[in-house]
């Protein structure tokens, strides 16, 4: 990634035009050749901007100022933009190579909470206890399939954010697991349908098809857990 911090003129041209007059900013171009322009203000986002594929090609004009013309390639959406930058004064020209990024790792997304939730599958009911992670069925496997105080199966679809979707996927876990005759020994399949916050359509749809619905407190599931240096494997 190169940063140029310069004042300078920027000047776009394409579905619009757009200016902006002489200032200080921030040049960012990108490694995937993107190339953006940014304030001292605006949060993250920037003043202009060109997405790749584009071309940057650094010049002067006729009286001797340096004048980069970043160029867009022509598509059937429209004619190619270009981006013309006018540097009166460079203040910091530097290039860094930040190497291969691993992606945002997010916190609390549903493959943690099933971690959470199959070390506390009580949370979510008295007496819950687990059978199995990942439990597979013929359309896709249920995020924890556990057994009540009852002895009765219990199947547990887990989400972020509860919404309808996820209550017929569970519909759909449910329908296939109660033709098992070796899960419905001691009665029929029963589901919970646990998320951080669920929709009031999704939870009306649920209970309507007997299904429980749980919301989980993920900072608390965090709290329970004692660390892998305590546990025995």
């Amino acid at each position: 990634m190169r940063l140029v911090v310069a004042r300078c003129q920027v000047d776009y041209a394409g579905r619009l035009t757009a200016h902006l007059p002489m200032a200080t900013r921030v040049l960012m171009i990108k490694a995937d050749g993107s190339v953006l322009v940014h304030s001292d203000g605006g949060s993250y986002k920037p003043l202009n901007w060109m997405s790749p594929p584009c071309t940057l090609k650094e010049g002067t004009t006729e009286d001797g100022q340096v004048e980069w013309t970043v160029t867009s390639r022509a598509t059937a959406k429209g004619p190619e933009d270009t981006l013309r930058i006018l540097l009166a004064e460079v203040l910091h020209d530097s290039s860094h190579d930040l190497g291969v990024d691993p992606g945002l790792q997010k916190d609390g997304v549903e493959r943690h909470l099933q971690e959470l939730l199959a070390e506390h599958p009580a949370t979510l009911a008295d007496g819950l206890t687990l059978v199995r992670r990942e439990f597979p069925t013929a359309i896709g496997p249920v995020d924890l399939m556990c057994r009540d105080a009852d002895g009765l199966s219990v199947a547990v679809e887990i989400k972020r954010r509860g919404e309808i979707d996820g209550v017929e996927q569970l519909t759909r876990y449910l329908e296939l697991l109660n033709r098992d005759p070796l899960l419905c020994t001691r009665g029929p399949v029963r589901g919970i349908f646990a998320a951080q916050a669920i929709k009031p359509q999704a939870r009306v749809l649920a209970e309507d098809r007997g299904i429980t619905c749980a919301v989980v407190d993920y900072d608390a599931l965090r709290g329970m857990d004692d660390g892998a240096e305590h546990r025995l494997f």
